[in-house]
């Protein structure tokens, strides 16, 4: 339970057909960012540094990350650039730890610290791009972005 907003972190796990090595850079390199989200993403990968996706014109993430451990976890705060958005800029926080099982690696991601309101939303876009990232990590081309679009 996140003791700030009283609400349980969104998780989600993805198994890809990659290295973990590999797949840690979908979270670090901007050119492999958006390859399965976004269309323009900023990446500094140490603590402090920027975390920044443009989605579309009016949908943009920023954060900074918190911890960058190659290739096991990385760690970043998360939030809209929007003045009446509910999640700010830096006011939640996505934690993601990579696990090698075979051939395959195991893509285990939490993001905890949303107002109950935003929960659902998160929830469905996490599962979404998740499954993005699944086809890019593995060396396969996801598509569109359906955000993109909007």
């Amino acid at each position: 339970m996140d003791p700030t907003t009283g609400t349980e972190p969104i998780v989600h796990e993805v198994r890809i057909r990659a290295e973990p090595e590999t797949v840690f850079g979908f979270f670090t390199d901007p050119e492999l960012m958006v390859r399965w989200k976004g269309r323009e993403a900023t990446a500094d990968p140490r603590p402090g540094g920027i975390y920044r996706l443009c989605f579309n014109d009016r949908h943009v993430v920023r954060g900074e990350y918190v911890e960058v451990s190659p290739p096991e976890r990385v760690v970043f705060t998360w939030g809209w650039e929007s003045d009446d958005s509910p999640v700010p800029p830096g006011s939640s926080t996505v934690a993601v730890t990579l696990r090698r099982d075979g051939d395959e690696t195991v893509v285990r991601l939490e993001h905890s610290g949303l107002p109950e309101g935003e929960r659902e939303q998160h929830h469905e876009g996490w599962g979404y791009y998740l499954g993005r990232l699944a086809v890019a990590g593995g060396g396969g081309e996801p598509g569109p972005d359906r955000a993109q679009a909007a």
